[in-house]
């Protein structure tokens, strides 16, 4: 039987809308935001392989200033906080309010496992207008690795006294839920973007374009 359900963030529940604007002002390139955050992904990944561990605000700072440097552009102190601040700022997208009160109305724990801070955590649900109908929140500083490595989801279960199989794994990227699939827990898939879910990459449990239909997939199958 599940009982809770551990959402990843941004892109997930955030629309990066705002994000790419900050970074439309100096870029001409559709693709650069998708590269800064590759980029960043790539770091903390290679941190978790060589048992290393910074904040994410850190290793998002070093990518942004990388991104600068290779595009001969210069980015000052007042720019850097500008962009990484419009992260505490993202929107919900419209179906994460009515598929997270679905959640609570049939019981069923929702948790945000993120890669960011605490402080990160809260400051985006609750600019977001979603804190509310979080039960709880959970930092990759908790473990001091990031996901896709087991560390986080398995200690966000032992800390709600969860057993893995009675969890579900949302998110929007692959690695994501193929580190989660790989921890034991049932793994959900809200298609955001135009991308190839990696087909060498463990498949997941459920999978739609619409949070709230994916939201009714898990609860239906439970029945």
């Amino acid at each position: 039987m599940k009982k809770a359900v551990f959402f990843d963030m941004n892109e997930t529940l955030l629309n990066l809308s705002l994000l790419k604007k900050q970074f439309d002002k100096h870029f001409d390139d559709n693709y650069i935001l998708k590269y800064w955050f590759t980029k960043l992904l790539h770091s903390s990944t290679i941190m978790g392989i060589m048992g290393d561990y910074r904040n994410f605000g850190e290793l998002a700072g070093v990518a942004l200033e990388n991104l600068f440097f290779e595009n001969n552009k210069s980015l000052s102190s007042e720019v850097k906080a500008e962009i990484l601040g419009e992260f505490k700022k993202l929107p919900a997208y419209e179906d994460v309010r009515p598929a997270l009160r679905v959640l609570r109305n049939n019981g069923i724990r929702v948790i945000a496992v993120s890669n960011s801070s605490l402080e990160m955590i809260k400051e985006q649900l609750t600019n977001a207008g979603i804190i509310d109908l979080f039960d709880s929140y959970y930092s990759a500083d908790n473990v001091e690795n990031y996901k896709p490595f087991k560390d986080i989801y398995l200690s966000a279960a032992q800390k709600e006294g969860l057993q893995t199989e009675n969890i579900v794994m949302v998110a929007t990227h692959d690695w994501d839920l193929y580190g989660a699939k790989k921890a034991g827990l049932t793994t959900a898939y809200i298609k955001r973007k135009q991308v190839i879910y990696n087909p060498y990459y463990l498949q997941p449990d459920f999978n739609a374009l619409n949070l709230l239909d994916l939201i009714r997939q898990i609860i239906k199958a439970e029945n």
